[in-house]
């Protein structure tokens, strides 16, 4: 009974990550270049200055109300999100103004720190793309892709669970690889990247399913709340902790001084804490100030502080959570990673490549193994250019993404669309290249245009910008420094592995050549 029941988890483990495996390739790929999607971000817009200066936040209140009072002095709503954070690159101002008649009563900016103006980047997608591209996949209505990512994680889940049960030795086998033994050598990979970042795995997994439970629990949503708008909304207000705004009074009131709440706030939370400043119904007797916490923790801080907008007091502070939502908030933070610093962000990015590995030798092992039996059959053939087009292909399409950041003229119109639109036509190509080509040459081929499309990324930013290594690195601009030394460390490992690959599959052809010549078939049959 346990042969048997290991024998059918093996099967199941094998069909549920084959089925999937493609797709989730991508997810943990896209996903583990998010954990850098503010790296990313600065990157890709060199306009910005090497440094962002930070100040505190009663002064970029002050330069957000004074843009505020320039476009926006009669609405009713402000808001303002500060940058003092390190995925905040710019403040954010929006309002809201039911009074204009222009069709313009809802407007948003991005400001500079520096000089308070609207920031003026090249339009681009930035690393956000490459981080929702994880989720939202690209091209399809959102609630369409949170449903296939759902299922491919419920087959992630259980393609874990069956793993472990399926290497019996699991844990044993962590501490063994063979090397040059074909499909042994592709079952050892596997399982060592396995078993190397097997809590990231389960994590990340779980966490993930957890992270749109709303979306794929909406029947129970519904029996609790019932239908319509008015009670979706007061279902997402309890969701995300919001203190439901008074309407406006209608008589106008002083307000009271912003600077007493910021400072009420920051002795409560830390000094630089203060992630939103929300303004309602300014200028109206019911006028209130709402500040939320910008601070990052693994449980998703939720601070939040609720004053009167004329009088100054205190009204409601800092919403209390029930124990089931204190968890689900600390499996986001955990998936998202926002809290982390630099070296555990490294730890997340590198737990995430050994997720994407692993994937991607499983997808390989499967057609290691049917190699001899089935190598000529369609399904087989289409097993093996998705894995070549994928494990390899999705990489350089990812390259040719940055790639077009650099090439695409500036003031081109629908330029971050063009940038994503890039990175799927080569994608596509890549496909196709791996159809066409025998599957020894793909490999090789599409490896050494990996290693090409990474490796000269430093060269195309230097040539194209003024923020290459020979500025980065003296001024300690390591975020910047980072990405071109990353994707350079990329190129040489694509270039490492499709020269080992070359080299072995010259010495098979070779071998294979000597084989049939008459002299060497009289000595094998000799010995």
């Amino acid at each position: 009974m346990k042969g048997a029941f290991r024998q059918s988890m093996s099967w199941l483990h094998t069909w549920v990550g084959l089925l999937t495996g493609w797709l989730l390739f991508f997810i943990f790929l896209t996903g583990t270049a998010g954990y850098f999607d503010t790296e990313i971000d600065r990157w890709m817009q060199p306009e910005r200055p090497l440094h962002t200066a930070e100040l505190p936040v009663a002064e970029m209140f002050a330069i957000a109300r004074k843009r505020l009072q320039d476009v926006a002095p009669h609405a009713e709503y402000w808001f303002v999100l500060t940058s003092n954070r390190r995925n905040v690159l710019d403040m954010r101002i929006i309002w809201t103004d039911s009074t204009r008649t222009d069709g313009k009563q809802n407007g948003r900016e991005y400001l500079e720190i520096s000089s308070g103006r609207p920031a003026e980047y090249r339009q681009t997608g930035g690393g956000q793309l490459l981080y929702k591209l994880h989720y939202q996949l690209h091209y399809l209505p959102d609630a369409a892709s949170y449903w296939i990512v759902f299922l491919c994680t419920m087959f992630m889940a259980v393609a874990i669970v069956t793993g472990v049960i399926v290497h019996k030795r699991i844990f044993r086998d962590f501490f063994v690889f063979r090397p040059r033994k074909g499909q042994r050598s592709w079952l050892d990979a596997h399982n060592l990247l396995s078993v190397l970042a097997l809590p990231f795995h389960v994590m990340i997994t779980y966490s993930g399913l957890v992270f749109f439970a709303y979306a794929y629990m909406m029947p129970v949503v519904i029996a609790n709340y019932g239908f319509g708008p008015g009670n979706h909304d007061r279902y997402t207000n309890e969701l995300h902790l919001r203190a439901e705004q008074p309407g406006p009074a209608g008589f106008a009131a002083t307000a009271a001084p912003l600077r007493p709440m910021l400072d009420e706030a920051e002795r409560r939370w830390g000094k630089g804490t203060i992630g939103q400043i929300r303004l309602y119904n300014r200028g109206d007797a019911n006028a209130r100030v709402l500040l939320k916490s910008g601070q990052q923790t693994p449980a998703r801080d939720h601070g939040a502080l609720l004053f009167d907008g004329v009088t100054g007091a205190l009204l409601k502070a800092d919403v209390a959570r029930t124990a089931p939502r204190l968890i689900g908030d600390v499996l986001l933070g955990l998936h998202e990673g926002l809290f982390a610093g630099p070296a555990l962000r490294w730890i997340y990015f590198v737990s995430g490549l050994l997720g994407t590995a692993m994937i991607g030798a499983g997808l390989v092992l499967w057609t290691t193994k049917r190699r001899a039996k089935s190598g000529d059959t369609f399904g087989f053939r289409l097993v093996e250019g998705l894995n070549i087009g994928t494990i390899v292909g999705q990489p350089v399409a990812i390259a040719a993404y940055f790639w077009a950041n650099r090439l695409i003229p500036v003031g081109i119109e629908g330029r971050a669309a063009w940038e994503a639109h890039a990175m799927f036509i080569v994608w596509a190509v890549m496909l196709l290249h791996a159809f066409i080509r025998p599957a020894s040459r793909g490999w090789t081929e599409q490896l050494w245009v990996a290693a090409g499309a990474f490796g000269l990324l430093p060269l195309l930013n230097a040539l194209t910008t003024d923020k290459h290594l020979g500025v980065t690195l003296p001024a300690g601009a390591w975020e910047l420094a980072g990405f071109d030394l990353t994707v350079l460390a990329f190129g040489i490992a694509f270039a490492v592995v499709a020269w080992r690959l070359g080299r072995r599959h010259r010495s098979d052809r070779e071998h294979d050549q000597r084989f049939w010549t008459p002299a060497y078939q009289e000595t094998e049959a000799a010995e």
